[in-house]
Parts: C-alpha cells; sequence; structure tokens
C-alpha cells in the first residue's frame, strides 16, 4: 500500500456509529469496517442493530451492537464506558442518529420541539464531550457530526429539524475550536437527499424525487455510496489539517 493509500486507512482504529441501525448510519459503519476500523453500532433497536453487526461481520470485518436510548443524556457517561469494552475507547465518533418528525409549523409541541433538538443537536454534544478525554489521551480523534441542506437551506414542515441541523453547523465550528488543538479534528457531512428511513416520504413521491434530482448540477439524488469517500477522508489521516468544516455531498445542490 502507498504511503497516500496509508493516510486513509482506519487499521487500529475503533469507530462508535450512532444511527448505525439503518439508512446513513449503518453505511457509514460499513464503509468504516471497510477501511479497517473495528465498529460498534449504538441504536434503540435491537434487531436491525444486529443485522448490521451481521453485515460488517459479513465483509470480513469486526463490529459490536449496543442498544441504547440516546435521548437519555444522563446515561451517556456510562454508554461510554460500554462502547469501549469491545475493542477499547472510540477513536472515531460519528453522530449519526437523526430525527424529523416533519410536522407543520401550527402542529409543533413543545415536546415534539424539545425530542428533535434533543436527537439532533443535543446528545451529539453531550456524546461527544464523554469520549474525548479517551481521545485526548491518545493525541488522536476524530467527531462527524450530520448536518444537512437544511443547515442552509429552509424546506417545508421541518421547522425544528432545521433549527437544529443548523445548530449542528455551528456546534461543529464549535467544537473544532475547542478540540483540535489537542488532535481532535471535528467535522460534519451535510448530505443531499438520500432514500432513507428519514426520507421515505419524500421518495414514496416519485414526482417530487425527481423534481430534488433535477435542482441537482449532477442530476440525481445521492447514493448511500456516494458518502463512503468523504466520511473515510474525514474520519482518517488524510484530513489531518481540516477542521470545523461542514461539507456538503449534495451533488451540487446548494450550488444551485
Amino acid at each position: 500500500m502507498t504511503s497516500q493509500l496509508q493516510s486513509f486507512s482506519l487499521a487500529d482504529r475503533v469507530a462508535l456509529v450512532t444511527g448505525g441501525n439503518s439508512g446513513i448510519g449503518r453505511s457509514m459503519a460499513l464503509a468504516l469496517s471497510g477501511a479497517g476500523a473495528k465498529v460498534v453500532v449504538m441504536a434503540r433497536r435491537a434487531e436491525p442493530l444486529q443485522e448490521t453487526v451481521r453485515l460488517i461481520e459479513a465483509q470480513g470485518g469486526q463490529a459490536a451492537a449496543l442498544v441504547a436510548d440516546l435521548s437519555d443524556v444522563t446515561q451517556l457517561d456510562q454508554l461510554v464506558e460500554q462502547a469501549g469494552l469491545p475493542f477499547g475507547s472510540p477513536d472515531i465518533l460519528v453522530n449519526a442518529a437523526g430525527l424529523n418528525l416533519r410536522q407543520p409549523v401550527d402542529e409543533i409541541t413543545s415536546d415534539s420541539w424539545d425530542q428533535t433538538l434533543s436527537i439532533n443537536l443535543k446528545t451529539p454534544f453531550f456524546l461527544a464531550r464523554a469520549l474525548v478525554p479517551a481521545m485526548q489521551n491518545k493525541g488522536w480523534g476524530r467527531v462527524i457530526n450530520i448536518a444537512s441542506l437544511q443547515s442552509e437551506r429552509a424546506f417545508a414542515n421541518s421547522l425544528p429539524y432545521g433549527a437544529s441541523k443548523g445548530g449542528v453547523a455551528q456546534m461543529t465550528r464549535a467544537m473544532a475550536e475547542t478540540w483540535s488543538a489537542q488532535g481532535i479534528n471535528c467535522n460534519a457531512i451535510a448530505p443531499g437527499f438520500f432514500p432513507t428511513e428519514l426520507t421515505a416520504a419524500v421518495f414514496e413521491d416519485k414526482a417530487r424525487t425527481q423534481k430534488l434530482a433535477d435542482q441537482t448540477a449532477i442530476g440525481r439524488n445521492g447514493r448511500l455510496t456516494d458518502l463512503d469517500g468523504p466520511l473515510l477522508f474525514l474520519a482518517s489521516p488524510a484530513s489531518d489539517y481540516i477542521t470545523g468544516q461542514v461539507l456538503f455531498v449534495d451533488g451540487g445542490f446548494t450550488a444551485k
């Protein structure tokens, strides 16, 4: 392997991926494993998590599942301890768990607002903070948050989601300012439209799906494998001098 390719290797690294039971989280867990990382996937649903583990093991990787309610931040210190049991403390955190209730503005309640901002914004911060001390001891770490087109654009029936994802972009910059001097780079990936459980309602509408594809510069919506390269770049030593950035992987949606 050339030195250039070695800079993308995640051999001997441990990754923790929230929301690893489906969609973008599962796809990212598989990509990290393919690059050599041992992967812990964390979410609420046990069977889909185990399916992710089976998929990783089928491609020759090592993985473990951790069933957890990420909305309860009082349990995060305990969860971080449990996450370190299979392979050691995580070097890489991917905050892929997310929630979008798609409520019209008049239907948003205080509880639904708090639920959305808790999963999308509050938990990623407190989980990262709980993992940082072990990363500091190693002098190396990666925090990768999942932002959104709605970090910059507004969409109908998504006001709390958009507020949370705008917060993710600024939180990522603030994390980078706080932790990067200790070797912990913090960046975010902002996907365009990808077929996942979270976007199922969008992709069920063929006309809307085509309209969104037409709004990209490339002319199509995303495939989950389109996220692999950007993820591995930000998770690996190849991005040692990049921090505090939001990388839009959207086919040029935000360029038009």
